[in-house]
């Protein structure tokens, strides 16, 4: 009796899932997650999040992210799933704090999904493209190391979340958006017919290609912009991109001041 009651103060005292009386399923969720711990795709199945099997994403995150592995990193996700249910989603969420065990997990919802909190994982209710919450939250935490946009895939909005984010994501880090196949999709604001079309995800992101050679331009006239300076790459994968910030200062070896030397 007594080696069971020890066991039981064992696991409260050390086991948060103990403490919110989470089941035998939740604590064997815990242990075996401890060995699959740096396979972000086995955590996606564990965790039941559409990251994998319904797309094709862990992979590419494993790719992008592993640097952060066991660093002390902030990471902001838009968008917690279960729509308006406020007990429903946050599979990615748990998934990330597993997979990063020193980060700190933030996320924003349109709905209220506070009930899904735990242990190193913060969300705030508010909407993606509201300027002056986006702010606010971010002015609370401070740089994000990663930002993940998986929100309301919305064409307009995926564009207006990246120019306000952007600038609170910390030299070396990434910003990854989801879902960018509604560029195509006519009720999310996309188009399939004009594929130049401008107001596409697509498009936009596309356009910002061009901010890597900045250097290269030669227009006299040309305005640099904080894009030029601060995307120092991009990569384009099926459905999703990657934006890694930092110092783009690689000089021109023809091209100075936007004049061509030879």
């Amino acid at each position: 009796m007594n080696f069971f009651y020890g066991i039981k103060s064992f696991l409260k005292k050390r086991f948060i899932f103990v403490k919110q009386g989470f089941g035998l399923r939740k604590i064997a969720e815990f242990f075996f997650a401890l060995f699959i711990s740096n396979n972000l795709t086995l955590l996606a199945k564990l965790y039941k999040t559409d990251k994998t099997g319904s797309h094709w994403y862990t992979v590419h995150y494993m790719n992008h992210l592993k640097k952060f592995k066991n660093r002390k990193i902030k990471l902001l996700e838009i968008g917690v799933g279960g729509y308006e249910n406020p007990n429903d989603g946050g599979n990615s969420l748990r998934m990330w704090k597993k997979y990063f065990p020193f980060g700190k997990i933030f996320a924003i919802d349109i709905y209220d999904k506070s009930s899904l909190q735990e242990n190193r994982i913060k969300i705030y209710r508010g909407s993606q493209v509201d300027k002056e919450f986006l702010e606010k939250i971010s002015g609370e935490i401070g740089c994000f190391d990663i930002i993940i946009d998986d929100g309301s895939h919305l064409n307009e909005h995926m564009i207006e979340t990246f120019k306000i984010l952007f600038p609170k994501l910390r030299d070396g880090g990434v910003y990854a958006v989801e879902d960018v196949q509604t560029s195509y999709w006519d009720d999310y604001g996309g188009d399939s017919k004009n594929l130049s079309n401008p107001k596409t995800a697509m498009n936009f992101f596309k356009s910002l290609t061009d901010c890597l050679n900045y250097q290269e331009i030669t227009d006299e006239n040309y305005e640099e912009t904080y894009y030029d300076k601060k995307i120092v790459s991009m990569h384009f994968y099926h459905n999703m991109i990657f934006i890694q910030k930092g110092n783009n200062d690689e000089e021109s070896n023809i091209v100075k001041d936007h004049k061509r030397l030879s």
